[in-house]
């Protein structure tokens, strides 16, 4: 599953980055939840770690800690989700 999200931060500037299984796998550690029940919905901390760890994956410097960069973003928007298991033909 790869999500991607849209990052507008505080003082406007935005930000596109993608998931790769790496913040994926990070997400079900840290949360001891499995990667399939994302479909049944996350919440807002879920989005922010992921868009802080797949930031920081794209070599993007950010705050030391997840919830300092909490405090810089002002939103997030899922833009696309892509799962490895969907057919395409349907």
């Amino acid at each position: 599953m790869q999500l991607k999200l849209k990052a507008t931060f505080n003082d406007g500037s935005t930000n596109e980055v993608t998931t790769n299984l790496m913040t994926i796998v990070m997400w079900e550690r840290k949360y001891k939840r499995k990667a399939s029940e994302m479909a049944q919905g996350i919440g807002v901390e879920d989005l922010a770690f992921l868009l802080y760890e797949a930031t920081r994956a794209a070599g993007t410097t950010v705050p030391g800690s997840l919830d300092a960069f909490i405090n810089t973003v002002a939103s997030i928007d899922v833009l696309e989700t892509q799962d490895p298991k969907a057919d395409p033909a349907q």
